[in-house]
């Protein structure tokens, strides 16, 4: 118990420590905003039009739920990985499961047509 103790005690002079420094920083900062600090500014090039008037696709979207699924899926991967002599047939039976769930949601999306650009 006491070195759970001295971990919070870590973790609390660190967070400390860091909402003290960005404080101090807030305060002492140049605080001088002007037309040319708050306009949009990216890439070396300064934007044309308002953000607001540029709309995108649907399909951005639904790529990025893709990704983090597919991301999400090497999360459970990993430890899978690790613990694959210890777990022996069923864990490799377990595992086969879950990635023909993930692969019937793959042809799922791929035949609906999501993942074309067309």
């Amino acid at each position: 118990m006491v070195q759970y103790l001295a971990l919070a005690f870590v973790a609390a002079f660190t967070a400390a420590l860091v909402l003290a420094v960005l404080g101090i920083f807030a305060f002492l900062r140049p605080k001088r905003p002007n037309p040319t600090k708050l306009s949009p500014y990216e890439c070396g090039v300064a934007a044309v039009t308002d953000a607001h008037d540029h709309r995108f696709s649907v399909r951005y979207y639904l790529l990025a739920v893709l990704f983090v699924v597919f991301d999400v899926e090497t999360v459970f991967l990993f430890p899978w990985a690790v613990m694959y002599h210890h777990l022996a047939l069923f864990g490799l039976i377990e595992m086969v499961i879950f990635l023909v769930i993930l692969l019937v949601g793959y042809v799922y999306v791929w035949k609906r047509g999501a993942l074309s650009w067309a």
